[in-house]
């Protein structure tokens, strides 16, 4: 879980800084676009980068779905009664963040896909027309909102996931204890941040 949370969080950070290409304007971000199509090439064929990286976060993002039902399940018939007492709260925010904000971002990507990739729910919907797809699909206020909550729920997750990771990958220790709360905060709040300015800055009418 926690190596598959690292290749997922290396992805996010390179996606949400490609995503600010958008405030060079339309010829830069559609230039950006169709890079990340040509990547690799003659090497690759066509867009063959962009599947093999679809295919690698695919199996990431099952495996680390997998990994929690996994701890989930194993937690439960480790203690298949519930305390006597309730959870500390800090403890319980943990695990409600991770399981309920895990749903979300499940459902988020789903919908993701279909309005960007698939193109199937993107009121513009033109393939090679990344600005336009973009300022189409924001200009909605619920699909902005949507993508909102999605983006808290993620920093929400990454703030706790990279707590985790460092404990479970051996990298935590009493001396970096503050340091890595510092990281968690700091790279939870740069990433979400980073990607809800765009849909923001389409729905207020600062990208059209």
């Amino acid at each position: 879980m926690a190596v598959t949370g690292a290749v997922m969080l290396l992805y996010l950070l390179v996606h949400m800084l490609g995503n600010l290409k958008i405030f060079f304007g339309r010829t830069s971000f559609d230039e950006y676009a169709h890079w990340l199509r040509t990547i690799g090439d003659p090497a690759l064929h066509g867009a063959w980068f962009l599947w093999i990286m679809r295919a690698v976060l695919t199996v990431a993002v099952v495996l680390h779905a997998t990994s929690a039902y996994q701890l989930s399940r194993r937690d439960l018939k480790a203690r298949p009664q519930k305390y006597s007492h309730r959870q500390r709260l800090e403890a319980s925010y943990a695990v409600n963040t991770m399981r309920y904000g895990g749903i979300v971002l499940a459902l988020f990507i789903i919908y993701h896909l279909l309005d960007f990739t698939a193109l199937t729910l993107n009121r513009n919907g033109v393939e090679g027309a990344a600005y336009d797809n973009v300022v189409s699909s924001f200009s909605v206020w619920w699909v902005t909102l949507f993508y909102i909550i999605a983006m808290l729920a993620l920093g929400l997750h990454i703030h706790h996931g990279f707590w985790s990771a460092a404990r479970t990958l051996g990298v935590h220790s009493a001396a970096r204890e503050k340091n890595l709360k510092i990281a968690a905060t700091v790279l939870a709040v740069l990433i979400s941040a980073g990607f809800m300015v765009v849909p923001i800055a389409v729905l207020a009418g600062l990208v059209d």
